[in-house]
């Protein structure tokens, strides 16, 4: 998905409408990576919000480096992680006595779904390997190309490569999965 420059220009330049038709326009991406980490669609909604209100409110800070929409997906990767982290931390402060007998579902994918278990090897990854997260996730969750995340990163291509590597590892091992299969 390409975003047209003059768009994000006018937007930058303070244009309340080309921003609007902005953030419409890449609404279903942010989405799109956000349920990608979130696996309850009002989990995923959360995170690609508080990821638009970001990118509104930082637009100004986007230098041109790299591509616009790998900019996005850094906010939307971001955001999601975050949007994780602080439902985990809501859950962790209920006592047992307060959960209630039929699992609410804005609270029930803290602590189910397929992906949480992702979430927590990316939250290790990072306290294990802080510069491989996030090269990690643009790569594989992401699906940026390793060029754009070597300048997004600013960080030189081998070293992106050798980081996604050792990432990889330890997410594997941490999932315990074989190697062919992730």
């Amino acid at each position: 998905m390409d975003v047209d420059e003059e768009l994000i220009a006018r937007a930058r330049a303070g244009d309340a409408s080309a921003m609007e038709e902005l953030l419409a326009a890449i609404r279903p991406r942010v989405v799109s990576r956000c349920a990608r980490l979130l696996p309850h669609t009002l989990d995923a909604e959360e995170a690609a919000q508080d990821a638009l209100l970001s990118i509104a409110t930082h637009l100004r800070d986007y230098a041109g480096t790299g591509s616009f929409m790998g900019w996005v997906t850094v906010i939307a990767s971001n955001s999601a992680r975050q949007t994780y982290r602080t439902l985990k931390g809501r859950f962790a402060e209920r006592s047992v006595d307060e959960l209630p007998v039929s699992p609410d579902p804005r609270t029930t994918s803290v602590i189910a779904g397929s992906r949480i278990d992702l979430l927590d090897a990316i939250e290790a990854l990072e306290q294990a390997h802080p510069a491989t997260a996030e090269a990690f996730v643009l790569r594989d969750v992401g699906g940026l190309p390793y060029d754009e995340i070597a300048v997004l990163t600013q960080t030189p291509l081998g070293t992106v490569k050798a980081r996604i590597h050792t990432a990889r590892g330890f997410v594997r091992e941490r999932l315990g999965v074989h190697e062919g299969n992730f």
